[in-house]
């Protein structure tokens, strides 16, 4: 069996109001080549925001990969680390105290993605000196809807 390929996926996700317009961007990096995404919607949450980011660059690849995900989102970091994912998809979509989680729909396509390839999330500080954070930044602020109500 053929090794996957290994990739280094930097996100982030902005947001003008929150909720309010908002942008994602995403840094693929493979083999020394790096691939900018990014995109935008004109009413959102900096959360959903995040999430998108992780998404389409996980939809992207064309073939299941190694991923190494930065994201200096807690909020998408830790439901992964401290599997709070695994357990609201057990649960039905219910935190622990019973509430619906949020972004039901991000979350379910983000699982089913990391089921596709094999990933690694882990937390960088934003806004800091981290190249490819700062980048992402750029990108999602970029695509944020100019014209949004």
């Amino acid at each position: 069996m053929e090794e996957k390929k290994r990739v280094t996926l930097y996100t982030d996700g902005a947001c003008s109001g929150n909720p309010g317009a908002g942008g994602w961007g995403a840094i693929l990096i493979f083999n020394g080549f790096e691939r900018e995404l990014s995109g935008g919607e004109a009413y959102t949450t900096n959360n959903r925001m995040e999430l998108m980011a992780v998404i389409k660059g996980l939809e992207a690849l064309k073939y299941p990969c190694k991923v190494e995900i930065y994201s200096d989102s807690a909020y998408t970091v830790n439901a992964f680390v401290n599997g709070w994912i695994f357990s609201w998809d057990k649960n039905g979509w219910k935190k622990a105290d019973g509430k619906a989680v949020l972004n039901i729909d991000l979350w379910q396509s983000l699982l089913k993605l990391t089921k596709t390839h094999e990933v690694e999330f882990k937390k960088v500080k934003g806004h800091a000196d981290n190249e490819y954070n700062n980048r992402c930044d750029a990108l999602a602020r970029g695509a944020i809807p100019k014209d949004s109500k």
